[in-house]
Formats: structure tokens, sequence, C-alpha cells
């Protein structure tokens, strides 16, 4: 192992890049720490940072062999993520650590690993990143990165997010909500959904236009690695960092889940197009076709899903699967679209209809915890169909 160091303290964070010339086991470690100051540094000199018209910024920090900056303060962040140049294959075998330095109290986390398997996205995907870590409000990172037997891949980079307010204000989120609807006589209940504007989204980051596929036959659970003991008047914010991190890092369209829930069960509107249309999401690489993707804010490996949690998730995969009327503990057949899901391009696979991201990656997701209660969301989900 040939360790590389770069102390970096950032105004606004950073994003990783590595040379692919170095040797495979090199480890290199970025360190942004605050300074006793009490203003932001300005940004280091490879730094890009964007602002959107929401208040929310992302900063991104090339992590270059041997580069180091002084100690400085870096600009209040909420989400980390590290990104590169190429494919995510380019990452195999590759370990991806952060801490984060918690802006209130100046103490720093755990060492946390990133997922550096491109298990989320479009089927295509232009760019590859690590999944995603929520913070909470932070002001200093600390980066480890150990590439696999490739070597670091080009481009590598630290990317930190500010959610920002939003268009919209967290407290819209009560008031911008699709109401509950009864059930009619082909279909389960719709749940109360937080729209987009409801979690301030802003709308200028997506492309134009949006994307459908044909009738969603299957609902894949996931969860977002975040956080799980965030107040539930937080999720908005992050909901708003990862659209940020998804669309600006990854490169994607828009969010990529079709709907997200909180651990108290609320409901919200992802990718745009119409919660009650067959939006083309970018959740479950290789069967994002006829399919919708809800993501359980939090990381359920070990953590219990809360009930109120498992309730939003089932009374909305019972609503989504009855609008083609899908039974919601039945199967259904998908076709792969990629070889670098689970199954080789062009298999056909058989589901059931609310199945986990593992079920179609090789990926934890959406957590040991979460997974095993699957059996009894598909049961929930069914009594309200037939309600």
């Amino acid at each position: 192992m040939c360790p590389i160091k770069a102390a970096c303290p950032s105004t606004k964070p950073a994003r990783r890049a590595l040379p692919a010339a170095l040797l495979a086991g090199c480890t290199a470690a970025l360190l942004l720490q605050p300074a006793p100051t009490a203003t932001a540094a300005p940004l280091a000199p490879a730094a890009e940072r964007r602002d959107f018209p929401g208040g929310g910024t992302t900063v991104s920090l090339p992590l270059t062999t041997g580069h180091r900056l002084g100690p400085r303060a870096t600009r209040p962040f909420e989400l980390v993520g590290v990104g590169w140049d190429g494919p995510a294959a380019a990452m195999a075998g590759a370990t991806v650590r952060v801490r984060t330095r918690d802006a209130a109290t100046g103490r720093w986390s755990d060492w946390h690993t990133l997922e550096a398997d491109a298990e989320d996205g479009p089927d295509h995907a232009p760019h590859a990143a690590t999944a995603p870590l929520w913070t909470g409000r932070s002001d200093g990172v600390a980066v480890e990165v150990a590439p696999g037997p490739a070597g670091p891949p080009a481009g590598l980079r630290l990317d930190l997010v500010d959610p920002g307010t939003g268009t919209g204000t967290d407290a819209a989120a009560a008031t911008r909500t699709l109401p509950a609807v009864p059930a009619d006589d082909s279909q389960a209940p719709r749940p109360a959904i937080v729209t987009r504007a409801g979690w301030g989204a802003d709308e200028s980051l997506r492309e134009p236009g949006f994307e459908y596929t044909g009738p969603v036959r299957e609902v894949f659970v996931h969860h977002t690695a975040t956080a799980t003991d965030y107040a539930c008047s937080d999720a908005p914010r992050v909901i708003r960092s990862i659209h940020q991190y998804h669309v600006k890092t990854s490169g994607w369209r828009d969010i990529g889940y079709n709907f997200l829930v909180d651990r108290c069960g609320t409901v919200y509107e992802g990718r745009a197009g119409g919660v009650d249309q067959p939006v083309h999401g970018a959740h479950t690489l290789g069967f994002n076709t006829d399919s919708a993707g809800v993501a359980a804010i939090g990381t359920y490996v070990g953590d219990t899903p809360p009930q109120p949690l498992l309730d939003g998730l089932a009374a909305l995969a019972a609503w989504k699967l009855g609008l083609t009327g899908q039974a919601a503990d039945g199967h259904t057949t998908l076709t792969s679209a990629s070889d670098a899901s689970r199954y080789p391009k062009g298999t056909v696979v058989d589901f059931a209809a609310i199945s986990g991201h593992r079920d179609a990656f090789n990926s934890e997701c959406p957590g040991a915890a979460l997974y095993a209660r699957l059996p009894a969301l598909r049961a929930a989900a069914a009594k309200l169909q037939v309600q």
C-alpha cells in the first residue's frame, strides 16, 4: 500500500480525482478540516462549485495524488459522495470511506463505507458515483479511497451537497400534498403524497420533459442508505440532497426513485411525470422498465424499520400496483436490460410483485431488516387491495 494524503479544508466540499496510473493498492485520503477561523476560506484552486436557484450548492474537489491544502473551514453541507469518470466497473473491488464533522458540536463521526457499486441508476448511466451519505449539517470531511485491482479511475472526486431551502419551504409540505383518495372498484386507496413542490424540488435541475415506461407491474423497495435517526421534518432536506446528487453528480435526468417514504410513513413524489403515471425511473439497474422504485429513507441493515414506514410502503405499493390490476402478493416477469444487473441482459426473470432491490442486483439493499419484512408488507398491501 502506498498512502497518499491530501489535507484539504474547503469552503465548499470536494470531488475526488486520482490519476489512473497510480498503484491499485494505493490509498488516497482527503481531509477537509475546519480552521479555527469563524469564516469559510476560499475554495481550493481545483474545486468546482455549482449554485442552484433553490439555494442548494454542490462543491466538487478532485482527489489528486499529492494534492495538499492547508486546513481551512468548509461551508456547511449535508450529503457527501464520491464520483469518477468512466464506468462503474472502474471501481470494482474498491473501498470508499468517509468521516464528517458535525457543524453544531465539532465532533467527528465514525468512518462510514460508501457503496461503490452502481446499484441504482438508469440502465445506461452517463457517470458513475458511490451511493450518497446523508450527514446532517456538517462542515468538515475526511475521505479514504482504496482502489480496486484496476487502480484509481480518472476524475476521482468528492462531492459535498448543501440542499438549501428549496424552491418551496419544508413547512409547505403539509399543504402541498395530494390528498388520500378512497378506493374504487378496481384499485386500492391512494395514500396522501407530498408533491415535488412540497419537498422543495428545484425543477431547473432536471431535464425537461418526461420519460414513461409500460404499465407498472412491479415495485422495487430500496433504502437510501442514509441516516436512520433523522427528524421527519428533515426528510425534505434529505430528498433535495439526493435529488442534487443524482442529477449533478451522477448525471441522471432527475432523482432516480419514483417515490420515497420517511420513517413517519409520509409518502413523497420522486421523479417528475405524474404519480399515477408509469414514469421511467432510475432505481434498479436492468429493471427500470415496467416497474416503480420506492425508497425508504434511512439504512435498514440492522435498524428495525418503524411500523409507520412499513405502513406507508404497503399503502403506496397497493395503490400503484392496483392501477394496473397487479396483485400486490402476486408475481410478474421482467426482462433484464443490463448485464450489470443480477441477470444477463435479455434474461426473463420472475419477481414477486413487491421485491427488494437485492432481488434484481447483487446488493444488500434494502437492508436485511427491511428485506425480512417484505412478506408481511406484501400481505398488508394485498389486504388493502381487496377492502
